[in-house]
């Protein structure tokens, strides 16, 4: 019950973008709204609930359960039938709760502006702290509890045998868990812990408006951050950097609330791993999923050893664009004279079924339900939430929201959101509840797999050198995107929360310094960084979920490799990755990506991604060099 927020909308929210939408067309029409989309474009979220009355009902009906709790506070340690039953009613409540959560976030995201949606989400989010306030007695009676009764009770019960890692998982972490009434204290003040992440969202969703520029007819083009995307890609150097600098002025009139904002976030997650005991966010953060810190800070360090080849994509951008001067706002301009081309969106889906058919029949025709089956709100409408995510509960099917474009970009996204529906929708059919959800450390890993298998498929099938150029062109960029880029972006993360940790303040200035020295020392001497252009770190929703952005590159990395045994039909490695995407929490995360044939504890996967990339820089340089 997680949004994803794919990698190409990140480094959109940063700095530049990688999907785009011509400029002309973004300049000819004006932002829809919702009433003006065709239904077949949207999503239909009675999968979840028929209609509002129903939400209520439910809502209503969770509020009444959490009084059933009681029957089981203080007795938990009587007998296996009271954790059994204990546990069975926690997970019950929570799937409806999950719905309710999903069901409001969603009709929200259709439009932000929209007090009623703003009202349940609010609702949804009280109703999930009331109900951890209520359970939150059951982790510390476990852990009171002594192990071998614990873990016996597990054996002996039946229908508790399904919870036996869970438990087994609760006993490694007892170091961390607080006592009844301090854990009680923490769910409730869930609201408050969450404020930072919600007035954020406020500032940046509801509250923002961008103003227009003119368009290369002189034209007035009101700006989103959809087009914005469309510009930077565009051809137009001057609209880029009108732009960007109506973009970043806008930011610049909300920096010291952003930074507040970011600022309070921080110090919430150094509050809450103080508070558990943990010498650091970061370590608290990756004890949930039981990763070595190790494997965080070696991605940090093998990236920063391998600048070089990223220095020299930012030169050759640089000699393709034929500028003197590269800035931020350069970084994704179409490097093709050609207009690039643009998918209808019954077009997207077909190129995409086609370059995923390394995936197997199986895949395949759940695929496809998807697409045909109010999976998608597809179209960019007034107050819609920005990006793209992929989310859904445990009972009803994912859902997708897009801002589709046109752009290969963003048929790409489409694969990528796909992917982690796909994973979504086998691992709910597959796990029991308590293990439906996903590790943070392999949830990209479908949906970057899905996107590597779609750009091989897409260079290997390309009609001419010009086209290959292009596919290589945008797998550079995927890989900028999709590792370079959050790699960049959980080092400026573990700044921030370093520079807490050593009791130090955090500003306005802080953050803008810190961020563009990491910014120049990723992309190099050849880029040049506005004055007004190192906004990104305050900006980026992302990092109101603690070390999350690292995921990504981890994730992407996994995939390459999964990705070259399904398109190689390595043997076994379609059925392994099938077994990948039907297994969801119910052992550690590097546990099972070792089952899918990708060890993340070795430097290989990473290595790997890096010796890629600049084998395709290297393979285009040698392309643009050659005669037509």
């Amino acid at each position: 019950m997680k949004k994803f927020l794919n990698a190409t909308a990140l480094v959109l929210a940063a700095f530049a973008c990688l999907s785009g939408l011509s400029p002309s067309r973004a300049a000819a029409q004006a932002v829809k709204q919702r009433s003006e989309i065709d239904a077949k474009y949207k999503w239909d979220l009675s999968s979840i609930f028929p209609d509002e009355q129903a939400w209520q009902r439910a809502l209503e009906q969770v509020k009444a359960g959490l009084v059933q709790f009681d029957q089981y506070k203080g007795k938990l340690a009587l007998s296996a039938a009271n954790v059994r039953e204990a546990l069975k009613l926690s997970d019950s409540l929570s799937v409806t709760a999950g719905n309710l959560s999903v069901y409001a976030g969603l009709k929200l995201d259709e439009d932000n502006r929209a007090s009623k949606y703003q009202e349940m989400q609010s609702q949804a989010s009280d109703l999930y702290s009331r109900l951890s306030k209520a359970s939150s007695f059951i982790q510390p009676e476990l852990l009171a509890m002594d192990s071998a009764t614990l873990m016996g009770y597990a054996a002996s019960d039946p229908e508790l045998k399904a919870y036996t890692f869970m438990l087994t998982d609760l006993v490694r972490s007892k170091a961390h868990i607080l006592s009844d009434k301090e854990e009680a204290l923490l769910s409730g003040a869930g609201p408050v812990l969450d404020a930072p992440s919600r007035i954020f969202s406020m500032i940046d969703d509801a509250d923002i408006s961008f103003g227009s520029i003119k368009d290369e007819n002189g034209k007035d083009v009101q700006l989103t951050r959809e087009r914005y995307s469309a510009i930077l890609d565009g051809p137009d150097r001057r609209m880029r950097r009108d732009a960007s600098e109506l973009y970043n002025g806008t930011y610049l009139k909300y920096m010291n609330g952003l930074a507040a904002s970011l600022s309070s976030s921080v110090k919430k997650d150094y509050f809450l791993a103080a508070s558990r005991k943990y010498p650091g966010c970061l370590e608290a953060s990756l004890d949930g999923d039981n990763i070595p810190v190790s494997v965080f800070r070696s991605l940090v360090a093998a990236a920063n050893a391998n600048l070089a080849p990223l220095h020299k994509w930012t030169a050759l951008r640089k000699k393709i664009l034929g500028v003197d001067t590269l800035y931020t706002y350069d970084l994704s301009a179409t490097l093709m004279k050609e207009k690039p081309k643009e998918y209808a969106w019954e077009e997207a889906r077909a190129l995409v079924l086609a370059g995923l058919s390394p995936l197997g029949k199986t895949y395949l025709d759940d695929f496809r339900k998807g697409l045909d089956g109010g999976w998608i709100d597809v179209y960019e409408t007034q107050g819609k939430g920005s990006g793209g995510y992929a989310w859904g509960s445990y009972t009803s099917h994912p859902y997708i929201l897009m801002n589709y474009n046109g752009s290969l970009d963003h048929v790409s996204t489409l694969a990528h959101e796909m992917g982690h529906s796909m994973n979504n929708l086998w691992t709910n059919r597959n796990e029991p509840y308590q293990y439906s959800g996903h590790s943070l450390f392999t949830a990209e890993v479908a949906s970057t797999c899905n996107e590597a298998i779609l750009m091989k498929y897409l260079i290997a099938n390309a009609k001419d050198k010009r086209e290959k150029e292009y596919l290589l062109m945008k797998y550079i960029e995927q890989i900028v995107g999709t590792f370079y880029t959050q790699v960049m972006f959980s080092e400026f993360e573990l700044a921030i929360h370093e520079r807490v940790e050593k009791g130090e303040s955090l500003s306005v200035d802080f953050f803008r310094k810190t961020y563009r020295g990491i910014y120049q020392k990723y992309w190099g001497p050849d880029l040049v960084i506005g004055p007004d252009n190192d906004l990104g770190g305050m900006r980026i929703s992302h990092f109101y979920r603690e070390y999350y952005v690292y995921r990504y590159a981890t994730s992407y990395a996994a995939a390459q490799v999964l990705s070259d045994k399904i398109v190689r039909k390595e043997p076994g490695a379609l059925e392994a990755y099938y077994r990948f995407l039907r297994t969801g929490s119910s052992d550690y995360a590097v546990e099972v990506l070792k089952k899918a044939g990708v060890d993340m504890t070795t430097p290989e996967p990473v290595a790997r991604t890096i010796k890629l990339f600049g084998e395709l820089v290297d393979q285009l340089e040698q392309l643009l060099n050659e005669k037509a």
